[in-house]
């Protein structure tokens, strides 16, 4: 029951501050450049609307307007300013994101190399070694008292024992190389045939 009435964690946003001070900078560039495009439209109509003063003859007009589009331009100048400095500001903001990223990647892997430093420190690998050279002598050793306990009677032994095992081979009889006779098919006799009875007694009958 308590915990339908639990208020539910809301998930936490990767959006960082400076993402977010990344995107106003980027609204606050995209409006100011609206706003020149605006005051460039007005600066040509004005000066078309001074042009056809002028032919009317309205110098006083034309001269107020052009003054009016003097201090657009200037604001225009000015806007141009602010753009190139927000330009820049966010330039600054997102490599020094990508700083901190690299800053964070540095950390863990300083962090896992200190690990692997704290396993395989001076001392333990002192230790391996030695116990591996140690373990190296022992079986050398081990080596020698094994070859050491045979005599030279053992060695002669062994010699006559290699010696008697080539006899043996060098006795094996050769194996034939001369081809056999061919082998001939013997012809069995053909019986004769026996003369049925039964004819001589007809011819005694006649």
């Amino acid at each position: 029951m308590g915990g339908w009435f639990s208020k539910s964690k809301k998930p936490v946003s990767r959006v960082t501050e400076q993402d977010k001070a990344v995107l106003q900078l980027k609204q606050q560039r995209d409006k100011l450049k609206q706003y020149q495009k605006r005051i460039e439209l007005n600066l040509e109509r004005d000066r078309q609307l001074a042009k056809k003063l002028l032919s009317e003859d309205k110098r006083d007009k034309a001269k107020l307007l052009l003054k009016k589009k003097r201090y657009q331009e200037n604001l225009l100048h000015n806007a141009d300013i602010q753009l190139e400095k927000l330009e820049q500001l966010t330039h600054d903001l997102e490599f020094t994101q990508i700083e901190v990223q690299v800053l964070d990647g540095l950390k863990t892997g300083n962090a896992a190399l200190k690990k692997v430093h704290d396993i395989l420190n001076i001392d333990e690998i002192e230790k391996i070694l030695d116990e591996t050279k140690e373990g190296i002598e022992k079986q050398r050793e081990i080596d020698e008292l094994i070859s050491g306990q045979l005599t030279e009677e053992d060695d002669e032994a062994i010699e006559a024992e290699l010696e008697s095992i080539l006899d043996v081979e060098d006795q094996l009889p050769e194996v034939p190389t001369d081809k056999l006779p061919d082998v001939v098919e013997e012809k069995t006799p053909e019986r004769p045939q026996r003369v049925k009875s039964s004819s001589k007694k007809i011819a005694v009958e006649a």
